[in-house]
């Protein structure tokens, strides 16, 4: 069985070691005018090397820059979209972490690269392949504040930003990149637009080539959604399955014809996981499952602390090591 080692997306800017705490010293500056915006963007390309070093070292196959630039995942896309301004806060999900809203007033199109620039530079500082991240449309429509008849709905706000993310795709695939991952979260919620769902994804992907699409959906049980996902245009299926109880014996017992990421470590809770355990759990699913099977984390890893994130990748390395017997 083929079985590789992914990042789920995002990982701790901040740790406990003193050279750590600089993304912070130096927002916490540029924001009270006392260093360039420049400046700061040099710390975080700094952070984001790091970033990726440590996953490499710790043995991931597929890593990501995690996602240092974002100041969360739905405002990072509004920022670069003219017709598209930033408001208050709002709670994402049922996590103690909060979003500021985009608040839609005119035609959205797109200013710059929402994450190709971040891809190339993760690229360059990676001897492994770079996942590009983005938040997908209907999360970022059912995110947003709609204040313009131009889009009267969830729905065609949707489309549009799907629209949108389709350039920022062709970018990602003139760039290099072999993986995309769309994080579709709000979709588990309102199962009931599957339909707008699948007219976006088929937007975003009309011209990929070489790229492995996957998408992905946490904080929330998919189970009851899984036959629906696996009609959707798209590669593989990130799955999380601390929130789906019954997941993984449906996924023994019948896996979709999709190729499979196991959300299987938990992203949100500092509990280190048992690798025999794990491995006990995932065997049947690799036997049954199309390869390459990927193993990665819930959601992404910035709920922890650093310390604990990157034990949890070594959680990771181990399963893959526990079920291949191959060497990180």
């Amino acid at each position: 069985m083929r079985i590789l080692t992914a990042s789920a997306g995002s990982y701790p800017r901040i740790g406990e070691e003193p050279g750590q705490q600089r993304c912070r010293r130096a927002y916490a500056a540029f924001e009270v005018g006392a260093i360039a915006e420049s400046t700061f963007h040099t710390v975080e390309d700094q952070v984001a090397a790091d970033i990726v070093r440590e996953q490499t070292e710790s043995g991931l196959d597929v890593v990501t820059d995690g996602l240092v630039r974002w100041y969360d995942p739905v405002s990072h896309t509004g920022r670069k979209l003219a017709g598209v301004t930033i408001n208050g806060l709002l709670r994402y999900f049922d996590n103690n972490f909060y979003v500021r809203q985009p608040v839609v007033r005119d035609r959205i199109t797109r200013t710059s690269s929402i994450v190709a620039a971040e891809y190339r530079f993760a690229a360059r500082k990676s001897p492994r392949p770079v996942k590009a991240v983005l938040t997908g449309p209907y999360t970022l429509a059912r995110h947003s504040v709609i204040e313009t008849p131009h889009y009267p709905d969830v729905a065609a706000l949707t489309l549009a930003y799907a629209d949108v993310l389709a350039v920022e795709m062709d970018e990602l695939q003139a760039a290099g990149a072999s993986h995309v991952q769309i994080d579709e979260p709000a979709i588990i919620r309102h199962p009931e637009d599957l339909p707008i769902l699948a007219e976006a994804l088929a937007r975003v992907s009309a011209q990929k080539v070489n790229v492995e699409l996957t998408l992905a959906t946490f904080f929330g049980d998919v189970a009851p959604l899984l036959d629906e996902l696996a009609l959707l245009p798209v590669d593989v299926l990130a799955l999380d399955l601390p929130a789906s109880p019954t997941l993984a014996e449906r996924l023994r017992r019948d896996p979709p014809q999709k190729r499979l990421a196991l959300g299987i470590v938990d992203g949100r809770n500092t509990r280190m996981e048992d690798v025999p355990a794990l491995a006990r759990l995932v065997e049947p699913i690799a036997a049954a499952a199309r390869e390459p099977l990927y193993v990665t984390s819930s959601c992404g890893l910035e709920y922890l602390p650093r310390e604990h994130a990157r034990r949890k990748l070594g959680i990771l390395v181990g399963l893959r090591r526990a079920l291949t017997g191959a060497r990180a």
